[in-house]
């Protein structure tokens, strides 16, 4: 098995399964319903309800409980983590320079220090690979007991988009970035599937822990703590679960230093506890407003907005977008039962993205009809307004009645035949 699918040929946002990252191309139409992700803090707390090996910590979200939280804790040695989804945390760095030159995480060696560097990170904006340049604010952190480290190492469990069973992944490089490590040193990665028919056995676990390099003791842990993984896995529903960096502390036991999770949100009614953890501060708004509309919306970093209907024309939209010249603001799948409200609503999103230059409409009618789509297009316009170059495209199920809406709109709109057609006239609009 390969850690890495095929690039698929169509333009994409890198969606990383966890913290380090690995890279893991996945359409754009699956990512934000696929996968739902929590903190640090949150997915240690149910690595220890399962009795999997994780230092002792404390979660901070005011600066004034952050002496508490630390003198709660052993020390001598405290860790003080921000807590952003995202990853490359400790290589980060603020945007403030009241934050210290530091990233996101920091070791300190009392309890006032602890503290200290708590309240300076509380409420700033850390940069990472992962963030961008805005970044992301920190609103929350994790102290925890500081631990001694012999050895680091990679581990994860995925869904095998191949294969669809879950796979274990883990490479002797803990504490890197598992990509760099599958582009300079492939033959230090083990990957492998699990048969669900007979599930995790003992031998699965051995073979991680040769390949880890672990003897005695060690390897006993390794068989039980992988045990514990895939059961959790399961349980929850998950799609991503990454220890990063899985160590052996000086006293020679297995810790799980670090962790990342991410679930099938599609599985989430299941997980009342689940769904409890999810922090929306963390999320795009406009992909926020967009599931509250059951809209497919996905932001990008481009400037062509575009409003489709089905997963599979959006993305030859996007294609189309990118061979002329230009890049996509957003995935947008409006679905076939789209109604005049949920257009209006999609339109209001593209909108508000600063981004956008230009918005194409691309709509072939079946079971969503081009009337709607043109009827929705013009309340929405009439309602936000217009700023920028708006090109539509019909095609299908009451195309002539949906041209005649958008040409007697009064609107300032660009009509296109064909796709290749609106994608030029988009780009041309915007570019000149």
């Amino acid at each position: 098995m390969t850690i890495f699918a095929p690039k698929p040929a169509i333009p994409q946002k890198t969606i990383y399964i966890a913290a380090g990252y690995m890279p893991h191309p996945v359409p754009i139409a699956a990512k934000r319903d696929s996968l739902m992700n929590i903190h640090e803090y949150q997915a240690k707390a149910l690595l220890r309800s399962y009795g999997a090996p994780v230092s002792d910590g404390r979660v901070v979200l005011r600066g004034e409980e952050a002496k508490t939280a630390a003198g709660a804790l052993d020390g001598p040695v405290w860790v003080v983590k921000a807590q952003i989804h995202a990853g490359g945390r400790g290589k980060g760095k603020f945007k403030e320079a009241g934050a210290g030159e530091a990233g996101g995480v920091r070791l300190a060696r009392s309890v006032e220090e602890a503290a200290e560097e708590a309240k300076r990170m509380l409420g700033r904006t850390l940069v990472t690979k992962q963030t961008g340049p805005a970044g992301k604010q920190v609103n929350r952190i994790y102290i925890e007991d500081g631990s001694g480290i012999q050895t680091e190492m990679y581990l994860a469990l995925l869904v095998d988009r191949q294969t669809s069973r879950v796979s274990f992944v883990c490479s002797t490089e803990g504490g890197m970035d598992i990509e760099e490590v599958a582009e300079k040193t492939p033959e230090k990665i083990l990957s492998f599937s699990v048969d669900p028919a007979t599930g995790y056995q003992p031998f699965h676990g051995r073979r991680i822990a040769f390949n880890l390099g672990l003897t005695g003791g060690q390897v006993k842990q390794c068989v039980n703590l992988m045990g514990i993984l895939y059961k959790l896995f399961l349980d929850k529903d998950m799609e991503m679960l990454e220890i990063n960096p899985l160590i052996v502390s000086d006293k020679g036991d297995l810790k799980c230093l670090d962790a990342k999770m991410g679930f099938d949100s599609n599985a989430i009614y299941r997980h009342a506890d689940i769904a409890e953890l999810r922090d929306t501060t963390e999320e795009d708004p406009k992909e926020l407003e967009a599931s509250k509309y059951d809209l497919n919306y996905i932001a990008l970093d481009g400037e062509i907005g575009c409003m489709v209907n089905g997963a599979g024309l959006a993305m030859a939209t996007m294609d189309i977008i990118k061979l002329y010249g230009a890049e996509p603001a957003n995935f947008l799948d409006v679905g076939g039962g789209a109604t005049k409200e949920k257009v209006t609503e999609a339109f209001k999103i593209i909108t508000s993205d600063p981004q956008v230059k230009g918005i194409l409409v691309n709509i072939f009618g079946g079971i969503m009809r081009c009337d709607v789509i043109a009827e929705g297009v013009v309340a929405a316009v009439k309602e936000v307004g217009l700023k920028v170059p708006l090109v539509v495209r019909l095609e299908g199920t009451n195309v002539e009645k949906g041209k005649e809406i958008i040409n007697t709109s009064g609107l300032d709109v660009i009509a296109a035949d064909d796709l290749k057609d609106g994608a030029q006239k988009i780009v041309k609009a915007v570019k000149g």
